[in-house]
């Protein structure tokens, strides 16, 4: 197991975290066999990066992201962010989780996947949420196999979108308190 360090990114990660962006999404859309669908993950690419730029220009105020990097080598393990809800969620809960935070960007480089790298990003985003005082979050998955992962970690879905990505294709969202 990796010594990981989770921290706020800096200016000059930006890049890295760019590339870092492209390799994962690449990696998803090719495990949950949607690589066909190329625009689509380039829409989603261009989402991450206009949300790392906003977490850079607001400081941490719009979106506040951190990062796991491997303490021996720097180099760059994962990443997860927090923001306003996205307008799939405040459309599809007609509302209700408007005003939430959700989080998002929960990446993990594919190499260092199921290690334990997601649990201490996800822990750490939500300690910093306390910090700032929110006291519940939502969370939206459209990906199969990062659904599993979420039901295990966070059990049934308050939301569940059949079909909505196309048949058997469908979207999870979760609404949970911090700590508990």
């Amino acid at each position: 197991m990796h010594s990981v360090e989770i921290r706020r990114p800096l200016e000059a990660d930006q890049q890295e975290l760019h590339r870092f962006f492209d390799i994962v999404l690449k990696s998803t859309f090719d495990k949950n066999g949607i690589a066909n669908l190329v625009a689509d993950r380039q829409l989603e690419l261009q989402e991450k990066r206009k949300y790392l730029h906003q977490d850079f220009v607001s400081g941490g105020v719009e979106r506040y992201f951190l990062i796991a990097v491997d303490k021996a080598d720097g180099d760059l393990l994962g990443c997860i962010e927090f923001g306003p809800v996205s307008a799939l969620i405040a459309r599809e809960s007609k509302g209700e989780f408007n005003g939430l935070m959700e989080v998002g960007t929960a990446f993990v480089h594919p190499v260092h996947q199921n290690k334990g790298i997601g649990t201490m990003l996800l822990n750490a985003i939500l300690t910093a949420m306390k910090s700032k005082g929110f006291e519940e979050y939502c969370l939206d998955s459209g990906y199969q196999l990062a659904q599993k992962i979420w039901t295990k970690k966070l059990g049934s879905p308050d939301l569940w979108l059949k079909d909505y990505w196309g048949e058997g294709a469908h979207h999870m969202i979760w609404r949970r308190q911090i700590g508990k």
